[in-house]
């Protein structure tokens, strides 16, 4: 009898054991992938770029906290900070890496070479020897350039300014994209016949002295895609208003912040791109294959209040076009 009693309970635990064993494996939950997106510096135009990116992912059905993690990481335009950012994603095993502008990309891209990293807002993938191929990138990289539509916005710009004979262009020179764009609008407004004088800076301290001395020399400045300047711009819009002189930047949040006009590829766009980009690659698609895309046309983007502020004509017609396919801040 003794021993029925134990069989019985034997059975009975056993019973019970599978029972919660089974449970458990029906509310373990799925493990959801991590996402790690390492920006630059805390920006308008990047900000703009990472909402677009959470946009992104989520019409590719991962919803930020629900099915993704999402790692950000500011760098505060600190290299040291990108290094020790990056390799933190890599330490955590991230699923996948984003890199907004070209160092943090740079950054990502030497700390793994297995890892899919997606490029958020890269100039020249190419020429920063992030891929070796846009069209078939071969490696564990791809992404979206924002390599801006120079010939439309010097046309803009000669439509508004049509006495201009001297164009000012100022850049980071330790900036790959803006040193990037600075040589291509050079090669245009040489093809164009428009005298073009260039002035850099190394960071941000210099940019007060430096624009003042470009301002005494310029009929009008164009700004190339430049996060340092982009972070400092109220004060190049300062000087610029002193001198009377209109800035043409080729970011649209940099016409938000003073500039006059501009063909500017969409900030948020391009984090979309980016982020729909990074789903498909977490769902299986391969960075070798997937080319690198890039926005042809820009939106205008105008600052009639800026532009009244300098006497600047903005024909009814631009404003239109602006109204229905870009923005007017008045």
């Amino acid at each position: 009898m003794k021993r029925l009693i134990t069989f019985i309970a034997a059975i009975f635990i056993f019973l019970g054991f599978a029972f919660f064993q089974g449970n458990a494996k029906q509310t373990a939950k799925p493990k959801i992938p991590t996402v790690g997106i390492l920006q630059l510096m805390n920006q308008p135009a990047l900000t703009q770029i990472q909402k677009g990116t959470i946009a992104g992912l989520k019409s590719e059905g991962f919803v930020k906290g629900k099915t993704v993690k999402i790692d950000y990481q500011y760098a505060q335009g600190n290299q040291s900070n990108l290094k020790s950012m990056s390799e933190k994603f890599e330490n955590e095993n991230a699923d996948l890496m984003i890199g907004i502008t070209t160092p943090s990309s740079q950054s990502l891209a030497d700390v793994t070479t297995k890892t899919p990293i997606v490029l958020g807002a890269v100039t020249d993938p190419k020429g920063a020897g992030l891929v070796k191929n846009e069209s078939h990138p071969g490696g564990n990289i791809t992404g979206v350039s924002d390599q801006a539509p120079l010939k439309e916005q010097l046309d803009l710009i000669r439509k508004l300014m049509p006495n201009m004979k001297t164009l000012g262009i100022i850049y980071t020179s330790s900036d790959n994209s803006a040193v990037t764009q600075y040589k291509l609008f050079k090669k245009l407004c040489a093809e164009e016949n428009l005298t073009l004088k260039a002035y850099s800076i190394s960071n941000s301290n210099d940019l007060n002295q430096v624009s003042q001395t470009m301002l005494q020399n310029v009929d009008a400045v164009y700004v190339p895609t430049d996060n340092t300047i982009a972070g400092a711009m109220q004060t190049l819009v300062k000087n610029a208003n002193n001198a009377k002189i209109p800035v043409f930047p080729a970011v649209d949040s940099m016409v938000k912040q003073g500039g006059v006009a501009t063909y500017s590829v969409n900030q948020y766009k391009l984090g979309v791109m980016t982020g729909q980009m990074a789903g498909k690659i977490l769902k299986g698609q391969k960075p070798a294959s997937t080319p690198i895309q890039f926005v042809k046309h820009g939106e205008l983007t105008i600052n009639l209040k800026q532009a009244k502020k300098l006497g600047i004509h903005i024909p009814d017609s631009l404003i239109k076009t602006a109204e229905t396919k870009g923005e007017v801040f008045k």
